[in-house]
């Protein structure tokens, strides 16, 4: 049964996609060339076009070949999301390894396929490889889809206190 079904113009024919096949996901690590694709999903959801950011976080993030922190999502060949993140050794005070996932960004058409699921799943999965305790994340408060995605991969408030000072 399809659920929804999306029409688009591709060299003027017309081609109808429907609910994905969960197959049809790969996830496999981010690389530099995926730059482009990142930064044309990140300007969709956030209707913001910050490329200096994402090639900051891809430079960092890629530089730690080791451990795998940055993950891309394909569909027939296309980046349609995205997860980056960070491992921590005792960073903060807090004494055990954790990680943090930073940005998670998915094609709105495609979303609630189950990409960000995926991705999320195989970030936590590298993590647990890499012996990390603990993973973490921050979600505005008002984000409630967010909020409740996070709590359905198991997430839950942290005992930390996230503090500021507006400058």
């Amino acid at each position: 049964m399809v659920l929804w079904k999306k029409k688009q113009l591709i060299r003027g024919k017309e081609e109808t996609m429907g609910r994905l096949n969960p197959d049809d996901i790969i996830i496999r690590k981010m690389s530099f060339s995926d730059l482009d694709a990142i930064v044309a999903i990140d300007e969709r959801v956030s209707h913001k076009r910050r490329r200096e950011y994402y090639e900051m976080k891809m430079e960092h993030a890629l530089d730690k070949a080791d451990i795998v922190t940055s993950l891309v999502a394909e569909v027939r060949g296309k980046v349609v999301g995205f997860i980056m993140g960070n491992l921590y050794v005792g960073d903060f005070g807090i004494p055990e390894n954790t990680a943090t996932i930073e940005t998670i960004g998915v094609d709105p058409e495609l979303q609630k396929q189950g990409i960000a699921r995926g991705l999320a799943e195989q970030f936590i999965s590298n993590m647990k490889a890499a012996g990390v305790d603990t993973v973490h994340t921050l979600v505005e408060w008002n984000e409630g889809k967010l909020l409740m995605f996070f709590n359905s991969l198991g997430f839950h408030p942290a005992k930390t206190l996230s503090l500021e000072i507006k400058l």
